[in-house]
């Protein structure tokens, strides 16, 4: 976590360009940023963050119950997610007021683990969510401290959108039949839909468990965008009175939550069958995946509303060993909350000691009133997660993009047609695959042009674009617009001599218009050095112009500075063309020596 803007003589204008970084980037605090927090916590900022907190655990404890139901697990166990990963994140997250949890996005893929294999037995639900916790954990922790906080820009907007909108859609679904007071095997999106449809054709819903949910999500939503009033701590709360008031649990078959079991989490290893270890690795790499994909996009959110900064790879380390933390304690696996988070900042938050507080006061509820909630239905519990996974479903900015580029709406809806028909799990993984199936074409297809001189205009340009550009005879200025890596080095060679073929005038020089090459690895090198040797056989010989100083330190690793030749390399395509000019005289007046 860390403290507020620091007095700084730094230009105004920089404060505003850079946000500060007010953690030392060495030592003991570059791991534990609570440390950094507790050595300068104000204490003028202890009540606000008390009371951020007591408010916040009015929403912590229906919206952890509620999450662990969703992802199959028992209600108690929701809140033992809640309490540690707080703590934990408390010491080692970096943000300074973002709020750790069970998460709506990750409820589809616990739940497409846990159900299949717990076979009904909560004891082994508990133990497969809680390795779940461990592998995210670990992998975090891991990416953190290689410094792979980058990670999740390479999945795109609309790759995110399309696996995000599946997931809501998964979590939807699963929600549906609590929602109408009745339960199906869920067998996946599309079967779940059509055992919804078959539960309500045979009259299986329990209209009073669904008036108290629709009751419960029409609060939620009435009340959603105030900052005053805490919804979801209303409905849950109106609901659970009007069940236990009127004794609807027993008169009306309401199906409620129960009394939960006094005690907090303890230390307990989550052992698993040898079995397990395919799709609980699976399971944990995907929720690693979503749940840092979110985190660190609210973190960025919230570090540059505050102008502080947030450090990705400490963010990957919080939220790794929050994860750690709550597989070891009785949990599953958590990420940040944006419904949460909100909260804290609404309530004057300072620092993490919010969510300690919050912490503590959702332990202290467990101890001391356990049975506080027994009346709470599970229809309001239901309204609870469909009013989340709502949020998370995305439309404006997919029309946005169908607008624009087409082609990245359709990839969009793959993905969510992914999730939808697969399930969570392979859905998140045909996710990535498109995400680098796209990266991939990108830089195995790369623009690229042939140069000419168009009159009036400095710099020689794309002779598609400017029809009317001059070729200068006998030399091709051919630019490639990509890394030359093994992807696409038969390629660049392939363009490269078709280029020469297609001159109008018998080739003398090809010069590599390189600026845009930013790196070239040893299979690249190699295609470099056969394509050398095809043109000097053909009379052409090959030059280089704007290569930047590492990749040309590369070549010469590779040996091409000496094949080629140190003369062939050129700082600028003018100072290429008027070597070529020298060597080879020809027909060729530039409209620049015109001008007067």
């Amino acid at each position: 976590m860390t403290v507020g803007p620091t007095a700084s003589s730094a230009p105004a204008q920089s404060q505003i360009l850079r946000p500060q970084r007010t953690i030392d980037q060495t030592g003991l605090t570059r791991w534990l940023p609570g440390l950094h927090t507790l050595r300068h916590y104000q204490p003028g900022w202890l009540q606000h963050d008390v009371v951020a907190g007591l408010v916040l655990a009015t929403m912590l404890v229906p919206v952890g119950i509620a999450y662990a139901v969703a992802s199959g697990l028992p209600g108690i166990y929701g809140l033992y997610a809640t309490i540690i990963p707080l703590l934990a994140y408390a010491v080692f997250g970096p943000s300074r007021i973002l709020v750790l949890g069970p998460d709506s996005s990750l409820a589809a893929v616990i739940l497409a683990v846990v159900l299949p294999l717990s076979g009904g037995d909560p004891m082994r639900a508990v133990a497969l969510a809680g390795a779940m916790a461990l592998v995210s954990g670990t992998v975090c922790i891991g990416a953190g401290l290689a410094r792979l906080g980058f990670v999740t820009e390479l999945l795109s907007k609309p790759i995110r959108y399309g696996y995000m909108n599946g997931i809501a859609l998964t979590v939807l679904l699963s929600q549906v039949p609590k929602l109408l007071g009745f339960s199906i095997e869920s067998h996946g999106p599309l079967r779940d839909l059509w055992s919804i449809t078959n539960g309500v054709v045979n009259g299986r819903v329990n209209w009073t468990a669904f008036l108290v949910g629709i009751g419960a999500l029409a609060v939620i939503f009435l009340l959603k965008r105030s900052k005053v009033v805490p919804g979801i701590l209303i409905a849950v709360v109106g609901a659970t009175v009007v069940v236990g008031a009127f004794g609807l649990a027993k008169s009306a078959g309401v199906a409620v939550l129960g009394p939960l079991p006094q005690g907090l989490p303890s230390f307990q290893i989550p052992w698993i069958s040898a079995t397990d270890f395919t799709a609980v690795i699976s399971g944990g790499l995907a929720v690693a995946l979503i749940s840092f994909a979110d985190t660190s996009v609210l973190s960025r959110a919230y570090a540059a509303r505050t102008r502080t900064y947030v450090d990705p790879n400490q963010e990957l380390v919080g939220l790794g060993t929050a994860n750690l933390a709550a597989g070891v304690f009785q949990g599953f696996p958590v990420s940040s909350s944006s419904s949460r988070t909100p909260v804290a900042e609404a309530a004057g938050a300072n620092t993490q000691m919010t969510g300690i507080v919050g912490a503590v006061a959702v332990a202290l509820l467990i101890i001391a009133a356990p049975n506080l909630l027994q009346n709470l239905p599970t229809s309001a519990l239901a309204a609870v997660v469909i009013s989340s996974a709502i949020g998370l479903i995305e439309v404006q900015d997919l029309i946005r993009i169908y607008r624009m580029q087409q082609w990245e709406f359709w990839l969009s809806m793959l993905c969510f047609a992914g999730v939808a028909v697969l399930g969570a799990v392979p859905g998140i993984a045909l996710a990535v695959i498109a995400a680098v199936i796209v990266f991939l074409w990108d830089a195995w297809r790369p623009h690229y042009a042939i140069l000419g001189r168009v009159a009036g205009v400095k710099g020689y340009h794309d002779i598609s674009r400017y029809p009317d550009a001059r070729l200068i005879p006998g030399l091709v200025l051919f630019r490639w617009d990509a890394p030359l890596f093994f992807a696409n080095a038969e390629l660049f060679q392939e363009r490269v001599i078709a280029a020469a073929e297609n001159s109008p005038t018998p080739v003398r020089w090809i010069v590599v218009a390189a600026e845009p090459v930013t790196s070239v690895d040893v299979t690249a090198a190699d295609v470099l050095a056969e394509l050398d040797s095809t043109l000097r056989e053909a009379g052409i010989e090959l030059s280089f112009t704007e290569l930047k100083d590492p990749v040309k330190d590369k070549l010469k690793r590779f040996g091409l500075f000496k094949q080629i030749g140190e003369q062939s390399f050129f700082p600028t395509i003018g100072a290429a063309v008027s070597a070529y000019l020298e060597a080879h005289p020809v027909d060729w007046i530039d409209w620049e020596d015109k001008l007067p």
